[in-house]
């Protein structure tokens, strides 16, 4: 299953705060906000949302096709994707802007501030996917993540008119996008990603309740943190997928990235939904347990192993048919 991530590709600067943001911030006057938080730690990790979830498909055993726009700085990152299995011939490279970058705020609740610099992903929406389609002889599924707002609408709208079935994950850009954008994005995709609070942003700013959602999209997955993910399918029980027992936690950033690695590369291997929902959990929860996006390792024996300990013997011996991970 040949599968094209499209989104963000970024260099993200995570620092992490020693106290709560919350008590840092005065009832009666959230209009005028101004703060400034002495942090303990500076990490500087490769991120963005579509090469953290190509590189976590990548660690699986995939080959995803990354599709994005990075600056000239890009060179040891790209050697650092392939490395990892990841397709990185259609990523375009800005002659005028660095790549993108993401600075993050982390409190002791792992509550989050971040800043998104853009960068040369504004370049993202001079990507045309009819190119790749035609280098890889086809495209099975579009995945359409975080990027240049433009740049979504324009892979979304070029999947429907080349009949690609594509996966709506407009996460971070709720917040900057109209109800009107959101609905292009969503209206038609075969898979619907957000967490538990954009679910509700969705609704709220398309002016759909969650039942119209269901009918306008094929599988709409949520992840509900340390709560695990739901899937929900229009006329059917939504199914409860249980987490991944932590072995630590470090840093939440990226977190839902790799849920979507883990998801898509157990939906590529042709595994039920519930299933998919697993992997998905078990891939995110490494991350949650070093610093970086891109610091974990998956070594198949460990995955395995955790995979049955939290979901039965019989799930892992279905997931042990299809992985192949990167670190042996």
């Amino acid at each position: 299953m040949r599968i094209a991530v499209t989104g963000s590709i970024a260099t993200d600067q995570l620092m992490t705060f020693p106290g709560r943001f919350g008590d840092q911030l005065i009832a009666e006057q959230l209009d005028r906000v101004s703060l400034s938080f002495l942090v303990d730690d500076l990490q500087i990790r490769r991120g963005g949302c579509a090469a953290n979830i190509a590189f976590g498909m990548g660690c699986l055993g995939l080959s995803p096709i990354l599709v994005g726009a990075v600056g000239a700085d890009f060179a040891d990152y790209r050697s650092w994707l392939e490395r990892h299995g990841v397709d990185c011939a259609s990523v375009h490279v800005s002659e005028l802007r660095h790549t993108a970058r993401f600075l993050c705020t982390t409190d002791e609740e792992h509550n989050q501030i971040a800043s998104f610099y853009t960068g040369a992903m504004a370049e993202a929406r001079e990507i045309e996917l009819g190119p790749i389609v035609s280098r890889l002889g086809g495209i099975d599924l579009v995945l359409v993540s975080p990027n240049d707002p433009d740049a979504m609408l324009r892979h979304t709208d070029e999947s429907r008119q080349r009949g690609i079935p594509f996966a709506a994950d407009p996460s971070q850009q709720l917040a900057r996008m109209s109800g009107e954008s959101i609905r292009q994005l969503v209206d038609g995709a075969a898979y619907l990603f957000s967490n538990d609070y954009e679910k509700g942003l969705i609704e709220q700013k398309t002016g759909w309740s969650d039942e119209e959602v269901l009918g306008r999209v094929g599988v709409r997955i949520t992840t509900l943190g340390p709560k695990g993910a739901r899937v929900d399918r229009a006329g059917e029980p939504s199914v409860h997928i249980s987490p991944a027992p932590e072995l630590g936690k470090a840093d939440p950033t990226g977190v839902g990235d790799a849920f979507r690695a883990g998801f898509l590369s157990a939906l590529a291997w042709g595994l039920s939904l519930e299933r998919c929902g697993q992997v998905g959990n078990l891939t995110a929860t490494h991350v949650l347990e070093r610093v970086g996006c891109q610091e974990y390792e998956l070594s198949r024996s460990v995955f395995l192993d955790r995979f049955a300990a939290a979901y039965g013997k019989q799930g892992a011996e279905e997931v042990a048919e299809h992985i192949s991970c990167h670190y042996a």
